[in-house]
């Protein structure tokens, strides 16, 4: 136990938050900790090593495919569903149609493709800090969650926009010790 106080200690004044998510650092793209567990470090993303690259990766946004028209159903979903804010597309953009949300770290495209067919296998992955209060929010709003327990070290659940188009909400389970 005396070696997770000092590794977490050391992840702190590293910048990393601490495994209960108590202020200890930040990161630019979200919260990121790093727990000790039988003397092996387990990546922020739950499973495995981190992998540090000279190139600094992170995700600016996720896009995904909506069909033409079909902006005012996506806002009732994005914005009045799940709580996002629409963000102004530069007016170069802005002409191709679709929209652009945020919320927190997280920014969703929704570009027009005029072929559109819904992505019903391929999605993004969204961390989320109350992943019940979402389910709960989503429901209540009509949609259907659908949990999985199939992904260790995560809670999470699947579910549809009004369009079809795939989604995965996660929640990163900290380990009883903790």
């Amino acid at each position: 136990m005396f070696f997770l106080a000092v590794a977490c200690f050391l992840l702190t004044l590293s910048g990393h938050s601490r495994p209960d998510g108590s202020q200890g650092g930040s990161h630019a793209l979200g919260r990121r900790y790093r727990i000790v567990q039988d003397a092996v470090v387990i990546s922020s993303q739950g499973y495995g090593p981190d992998h540090t690259s000279p190139f600094r990766y992170g995700l600016h946004h996720v896009q995904i495919a909506i069909a033409p028209g079909s902006e005012d159903a996506c806002r009732a979903f994005y914005v009045d569903v799940l709580g996002m804010r629409e963000i102004e597309k530069p007016p170069v953009l802005a002409a191709r149609g679709g929209l652009w949300v945020r919320a927190d770290a997280l920014e969703i495209h929704l570009g027009v493709e005029q072929d559109f067919r819904p992505s019903r296998k391929a999605h993004p992955g969204i961390r989320v800090e109350d992943l019940d209060g979402l389910a709960n929010r989503m429901v209540d709003h009509g949609a259907e969650v659908t949990w999985d327990d199939n992904f260790p070290g995560h809670r999470r659940f699947y579910a549809f926009d009004n369009l079809g188009n795939r989604l995965e909400f996660l929640q990163r389970e900290l380990p009883a010790s903790m």
